[in-house]
This record gives C-alpha cells, structure tokens and sequence, in this order.
C-alpha cells in the first residue's frame, strides 16, 4: 500500500511517521536534538541539526521499512511553533534559532502593545515573549546589524521546507503563532508586521495545511533517499498537526495533551479570542476551520520534578504509591501551584512560582506525588473554564503526550474536569501523524477518509461524588495563586 511521509520537528525529537492511505500508522523513527542555553531565559537551536536529524532519522526508516519507504507519495510537515530562523536574501541563516521557551523578550511584548493596543484582537493572543514578533524586537535593539540583514524571518518546520523544496512557505496554523497574521481573516496583517518593524517581503507566502506548498527538489531527495518531484504539503504547527493525527477536524473535537506543558486544545468552526485570559485563537490546519488552546507551561515535567525530589527511581515508580492512597489520603495532601516555569493561562504570569501548601508531619513522597499531578489537574481545569468564557464547549477529549500512559493520572483529570477522557492507538505519532494526513489530503483524498479517530484504548468517565469532593481543593488552589502572586520574585 502507498504511504505519505509525516515530518515532525519537535523541540527534543525529530520524528518521522509512515501512513497509509486509510490514515493509518505503518511505521515511525526519530532522532534527538538538545536546547542551548548560553544565557538565562534563552533557548536555541541551530537549524542545520535539525536537517542532520531528518537525514539520520530518514537512513533508520528508509532501512527498517524499505517497502514503505519507496511507496512514500507525499510530504507533510509538522514543528515546534513560534521559533524565528532569521536568514539573509540567499537563506543563509544569520543566528541560532530562537526557540518557543525563550523568554528573553519580556520587555519587548509590553513595546508591542505599546505601539498597537489592539494587537490582541486581531492576532488572537496576547503578546507573550514565546512568540515570534517580540523576539524580532529584541534581535533589533540587542544585534541590529544582524537585523538589518535579515531578507526573511522562517519557522522551524518551513525552514526544513525550504531545504526539502526551495519555496519559502508557512501554513496557517503555524503563522497564526507569530502575532503577524490576521487570524480571522487568515492573511499577514500590515499593523502587526509594522509594529514590529517587520515587512511583507520579509514574510513567507501562507497557505492551508492541506495544500501542495512546493515539490521535493533533486539535492533534498537524494538525502533522503526519496523521487525527485514529490508533492510536500503545507502541514501545520505541531497541536494543530496533531489534531488531525487523532481526527480532531470538526468543531467540538479536541485533545488534552500531558507533554513537557500541558494543552487544551478545541476545534471551533470561527475565530473565538479570548485574550484577556490568555487563550490562544489560532488556525487549524484545514480550511474554514479555527481553534482554541489553553496552555499551562509545566505539566508532565511537574511529575518529572517531584519524581527526582523525592528521589524515586521513575516516575512509574512514584505513580505507584500515590495510586496506593486512599481518598481521604488524597484529600488531605499539600494543595501545589504548578508553575514551575511560570504560566501562561489563564493567568499569562511569567513570574508565577511552584507552592506547596498545607504540608504537615505526615505528608510524605506519596502526597506529593498527589499534590503535583492534583495541581497540574486544577491548572487544566483553569484553561478550560477560560475555554468555556470564550463559548467553547466540549464534553470529551482525547487524551495523548506521556502523561496519557498512567490510568490513574487520567482517572484523577477526569474527576477534576468533570468532562470525559478517551486514549486512541497511534497517538504517540502525534504531529508527524497529522503531518502525514495532511500529505494525503495534499493529493486529493477525502477528509472522512483519512481524518478518522483512531480506535480507543481507554475511556475515563468522571465520578460525580470525585468531582463533587474536589471542587473546594480547586477554590482553595484558585485562592493560593491569588494570595502568592504578589511574593514571587520579579528578577
């Protein structure tokens, strides 16, 4: 059976995903990046390890599954969002490139709604230093003559797109998180471009993730081992792209992801902003279509902190004996802020700490581990409450991302939300999945046909006398945040 071949560029991955033609995982690999932090509140990557990570993951695909591999048709891409890859007039790239969870342009978002107050409401979001256009600002006030030679501002994935096909082309869920685009109208916006200095020139051409954004040129397919020639779809932003890979198309549908941060993400059928509680309205991946996120910035990485804490082993480990708890153990465990890294929604703080509170002679690693993945659960159930404000509604999501692999986590977030939970097969592919899909739709096929859900694995009903029992913890949670803000360190 023919495939498409899935890209997806993660910040700690690549990985590639093999699909049929019924939208189906056939097989998948990758390959590791690292993060460089020469500075506090900075993260880079350099973009030519991104291309050795593709060539690499590439050889291990092409040799395990040779079959697939020469039935590949197409090409979708999918990456890490709101990474600027500066390059000169002949796409040389002038810098390292700065990532997502760089947080160095604070200063730089209160310029931008400085100098365009209404910013939010045509970007869908508020300025947030994890943006693309602030990070432009700081390039122009800290490394100007770098600046000035920039010809074009690329991210991440559709820097690999121009390597596969020498167009310089984004999609529009991806551009939708640089502040630059008019979301509703899904177009590049003259006012924001301005704001920060920025032109059309230096802007690539948008198009929907479902459409043919170039072809595989001769040097890119003989790296690859593919034909000469492929059609290499626009793809889209990696939630997005892995919206599609779970059949999240229709509005309604969505996930909850537990990666390194945590992510409501819902399809909408129009452009729904809530800035004001920090709720990102961005584009899907396929036309005439929107969604909303909200996004908490610690969420599997609060178990992996409280893991080492305390000194366990693993966190399957921890999980374990907080599982051997009883209710009223739980019930009475430390309340925990999970803002390890600050927060985005709903409170957009960049200074918000991790809080325990409540701590007594019998609190011991089991109710920590509780308290931590309780507390990622309220910040969760913070984002959908902001979701529901900006008149989303949604009754079951799917879960995926590490933390999706422990029962008693998705029990515990069911209970909270108060909302149904399903785990599918296939979606540890994740974008690279999407990616794939959207490589197919590229071709023609039909979205009922290659979108569909996976087939469940797990469902996870919430117990109403659960929910009932912690609705005061999530008051006192709320009541926590509001009583500390003010004492978190501003450095």
């Amino acid at each position: 059976m023919n495939t498409a071949l899935g890209i997806d560029l993660g910040t700690s991955e690549l990985k590639l995903a093999l699909v049929d033609e019924t939208g189906a995982l056939v097989a998948s690999a990758g390959s590791p990046l690292t993060v460089s932090r020469p500075h506090p509140h900075w993260a880079e990557q350099d973009p030519h390890d991104w291309w050795d990570a593709l060539v690499l993951a590439a050889r291990e695909l092409r040799e395990r599954h040779a079959d697939a591999w020469a039935r590949v048709q197409a090409i979708g891409l999918s990456g890490q969002m709101h990474g600027a890859v500066l390059v000169d007039e002949e796409r040389r790239v002038l810098r390292p490139a700065i990532l997502w969870n760089d947080t160095r342009s604070s200063a730089q978002c209160d310029e931008l709604m400085r100098r365009l107050p209404s910013l939010p409401q045509i970007a869908g979001n508020l300025a947030m230093p994890g943006f693309t256009a602030p990070k432009l600002l700081w390039v122009a006030e800290h490394e100007p003559e770098l600046f000035r030679r920039i010809g074009q501002v690329l991210l991440p994935k559709d820097w690999l797109r121009w390597r596969l096909t020498a167009t310089a082309v984004s999609d529009m869920s991806d551009a939708a998180g640089t502040l630059w685009l008019d979301v509703g109208r899904r177009a590049w916006s003259p006012q924001l471009l301005q704001a920060s200095g920025m032109t059309l020139a230096q802007m690539p051409a948008v198009i929907e993730g479902s459409a043919v954004s170039g072809t595989l040129q001769r040097d890119a397919a003989l790296a690859l081992g593919l034909p000469e020639g492929l059609p290499v779809a626009g793809g889209g932003g990696d939630n997005a792209a892995s919206a599609v890979g779970i059949g999240a198309v229709q509005p309604g549908e969505g996930f909850l992801s537990l990666g390194t941060s945590g992510v409501l993400f819902v399809v909408t059928d129009r452009y729904r902003p809530n800035p004001d509680s920090a709720v990102h309205a961005f584009c899907h991946a396929l036309p005439g279509r929107w969604h909303q996120m909200s996004v908490m910035l610690s969420a599997a990485n609060g178990l992996q902190w409280v893991t080492r804490l305390t000194g366990f082993s693993s966190e399957a480990a921890l999980l374990e004996r907080v599982e051997a708890l009883s209710d009223a153990e739980r019930d009475r465990a430390p309340l925990f802020l999970p803002y390890l890294s600050g927060e985005r929604t709903p409170h957009n703080d960049p200074h918000a700490t991790g809080v325990f509170f409540g701590m007594d002679n019998e609190t011991d690693a089991a109710r920590l581990g509780h308290a931590v993945i309780e507390g990622v659960g309220f910040g969760l159930a913070d984002g959908l409450q902001a979701l529901r404000d900006a008149g989303t509604e949604v009754h079951r999501l799917t879960l995926v991302g590490g933390g999706a692999r422990s029962a008693h986590w998705a029990q515990l977030l069911a209970n909270t939300l108060g909302i149904e939970l399903q785990t599918v097969a296939g979606a540890e592919a994740g974008g690279a999945m999407g990616a794939a899909r959207l490589a197919w739709l590229a071709l023609g096929r039909d979205e009922r046909d290659v979108c569909r859900a996976p087939t469940p694995r797990a469902l996870f009903q919430p117990r109403a006398d659960r929910h009932a029992a912690l609705r005061p913890r999530l008051e006192g949670f709320r009541a926590l945040y509001r009583a500390t803000r003010e004492l978190a360190p501003r450095a």
